[in-house]
């Protein structure tokens, strides 16, 4: 098999394919067996039709079929061969097929170099989580009009399915230090994803920020179905929704494309856990301080 890579931009290749010889010609073999197994050719019992009556009769058929089978199995052998990363389903074209020879081109985009550096070590200030009685208190007196009651004591807390009123104090003061823990887990989060992707300048590929957008887009107007608006104003609002989703679904792809390249050199497996494993990785690696403020 023949294979050449041209680049056409930073983010898009083009691989011509050419194979000749036993592989196309054996390909053809076993296309026309399988047609011969299926034919109804007048004076002969399925499977004993000569080959070149089938071959005149089911010609065209038979390059469809071994183009459909061909094809992907030669692309894949040559994005093997050529060690590219494919992130879009391939454009194929220019396919020249004739009973010794296939070739054709596919146009794909890849997923972009990614030059990621000082993911280690990066300066993380948290502050010592405590959880006083007023934010306790603060949290009970809610739940106390939220339920119309007058009275916090023991029945009030079995109400709420606690043994007694002390029982329910020390799961709402572990129920707020999860929630301050979570907040503060966030927000040091947040300030990792800032510091490895700023000042990092790459194309973003086309296709990874239309398939997000699509997503958020889908999801905003699901919102907005819910909340009542109807189809035809939802409808009418898509062209702006676009607008305001789309710097939030390049910032998305960046932040994935980089958790990714990150992921490659401390080899993170790319599967569907791999942005929650490498956050996970850059705060095992941080450098933390206390914070007294």
């Amino acid at each position: 098999m023949k294979t050449e890579v041209k680049k056409l931009d930073s983010n898009k290749r083009e691989i011509s394919i050419e194979v000749s010889g036993d592989i196309v010609k054996n390909k053809f073999d076993d296309v026309f067996n399988k047609i011969s197994k299926e034919a109804k050719i007048p004076g002969f019992r399925p499977g004993h039709a000569p080959r070149d009556i089938l071959e005149k009769k089911y010609s065209s058929h038979a390059q469809e079929l071994v183009m459909k089978e061909l094809i992907p199995e030669l692309y894949n052998q040559a994005i093997d061969k050529e060690g590219l990363e494919i992130i879009e389903l391939p454009n194929i074209s220019d396919v020249k097929l004739d009973r010794t020879t296939l070739s054709f081109k596919a146009e794909v985009e890849i997923s972009p170099e990614v030059p990621v550096k000082n993911y280690k070590g990066i300066k993380v200030s948290y502050k010592k989580i405590e959880v006083d009685a007023s934010m306790i208190k603060r949290n009970i007196d809610s739940l106390k009009v939220a339920r119309k009651i007058d009275v916090i004591d023991d029945n009030f807390a079995r109400s709420l399915g606690y043994p007694n009123f002390s029982e329910l104090e020390k799961a709402m003061e572990k129920q707020i230090y999860l929630q301050e823990e979570n907040l503060q887990r966030q927000k040091i989060e947040k300030e990792i994803i800032e510091s490895i992707t700023t000042g990092l300048d790459f194309k973003l590929p086309q296709s990874l920020v239309n398939r997000q957008l699509q997503d958020l887009v889908r999801q905003a107007k699901l919102d907005l179905a819910l909340k009542g608006m109807p189809r035809e104003k939802i409808e009418e609002q898509e062209k702006t929704i676009i607008q305001q989703l789309e710097p939030e679904a390049k910032s998305q792809v960046k932040v994935y494309l980089v958790l990714a390249a990150i992921a490659k050199k401390e080899n993170i497996p790319l599967d569907d856990h791999m942005p929650r494993k490498v956050m996970e990785f850059l705060l095992s690696q941080a450098n933390w301080t206390e914070s007294n403020n």
